[in-house]
């Protein structure tokens, strides 16, 4: 894979998501949603398959 010689910084590491969220357990829009049961990412497929799963279920 091709990559720069020079770069001006290191690439960012993710990190870890920890802790509990204490905001955003309501709907900002629309009638139905999605809650996280455990903390962790989500990649775009997996939301796209979530969003394609509900409205066949709906």
């Amino acid at each position: 894979m091709l990559a720069p010689k020079k770069v001006k910084w290191r690439k960012m590491q993710k990190g870890r998501r920890k802790g509990l969220a204490w905001r955003g357990a309501t709907l900002a829009f629309g009638d139905y949603g999605l809650q996280a049961v455990e903390r962790g990412w989500l990649t775009a497929r997996e939301i796209e398959a979530a969003r394609v799963a509900l409205t066949r279920y709906i």
